[in-house]
């Protein structure tokens, strides 16, 4: 079994810093992907980054590169915890940011191509 659950939202003021944690447990995440994503009230879900749970090769969506970091500790190969380091946040940041995953390599931005899914955590970025 897959679960996700996500922590570390809160408010913060621009140009703050924020992060966001995801425990991550599964039989294996060997050949998984993990991926952070967002919604604002309205809007659809939003890929904002992703991690390649065997060597770590990350991707970003242009509007947070360079201020965001996506990282994982993994204790093993079954567990372990995802971050969202959130630098110089702007209220364009504010969302609901859910962790998800895929048992694919391939770079995906895509929601509808994620499997799992977290309960989500709210960030609110106030100017």
């Amino acid at each position: 079994q897959v679960h996700l659950v996500e922590s570390g939202g809160g408010s913060v003021q621009t140009g703050g810093s924020l992060r966001l944690s995801c425990k991550a447990s599964s039989d294996s995440w060997i050949g998984w992907t993990l991926a952070w994503f967002r919604q604002a009230p309205g809007e659809e879900r939003q890929f904002v980054a992703s991690i390649r749970w065997m060597g770590g090769t990350t991707y970003y969506h242009h509007s947070v590169e360079g201020r965001f970091t996506i990282s994982r500790d993994d204790r093993n190969d079954a567990q372990g915890t995802v971050f969202l380091q959130m630098n110089n946040v702007s209220p364009e940041d504010t969302g609901v940011y859910y962790c998800a995953a895929r048992p694919r390599v391939r770079i995906e931005v895509n929601p509808d191509e994620y499997d799992y899914w977290g309960q989500g955590t709210q960030v609110t970025v106030s100017s």
